[in-house]
């Protein structure tokens, strides 16, 4: 059990304290990030419930993360309808870190440095568990949708092209 506690990550630090239940899941990544679908087959889990997170920065000048699986693509479109902005655009590599507290690679939905608005795809809605990053390169949590939506205060959309 020692083990497991020192590879827990802020992410599953903050789930633990809110006693939300979840399942810590670690993969093989070398000494980089790697792509959302090489995740899910290091894992072995289902493409479609392992999900990427992205972070836009709006029309009006607010971040907005999208939550959408590792497999697609964001519709800018769709994600500034969604969010309730003009447009918005992917923010640049350099800045992850700056605005969410993460790594390209790492970042996570849950415990960025502010509560940004947070849309997740609709496919959410008909999968049994989702699997996000925990907020470090090598582990993701797995846990229900509907209570990982709840948590970070997010909402549903079609946001994917």
């Amino acid at each position: 059990m020692a083990k497991k506690d020192k590879n827990k990550t802020n992410v599953m630090r903050i789930l633990d304290k809110a006693k939300l239940p979840y399942t810590p899941h670690e993969y093989e990544h070398g000494d980089g990030a790697v792509d959302g679908v090489t995740v899910a087959a290091r894992l072995g889990q289902n493409v479609e419930e392992v999900f990427k997170t992205l972070v836009c920065h709006g029309h009006s000048g607010d971040y907005c993360v999208f939550v959408i699986p590792v497999a697609e693509e964001l519709d800018l479109k769709k994600a500034a309808r969604a969010a309730g902005e003009k447009s918005v655009e992917m923010i640049h590599v350099k800045d992850i870190n700056a605005v969410t507290g993460y790594v390209r690679g790492g970042c996570s939905p849950i415990g960025m440095k502010k509560a940004f608005k947070t849309v997740f795809h609709e496919s959410c809605q008909s999968i049994q568990h989702i699997i996000v990053s925990a907020g470090k390169i090598g582990y993701q949590i797995e846990m229900t949708p509907e209570t990982l939506v709840a948590f970070v205060r997010g909402s549903v959309a079609d946001i994917i092209k």
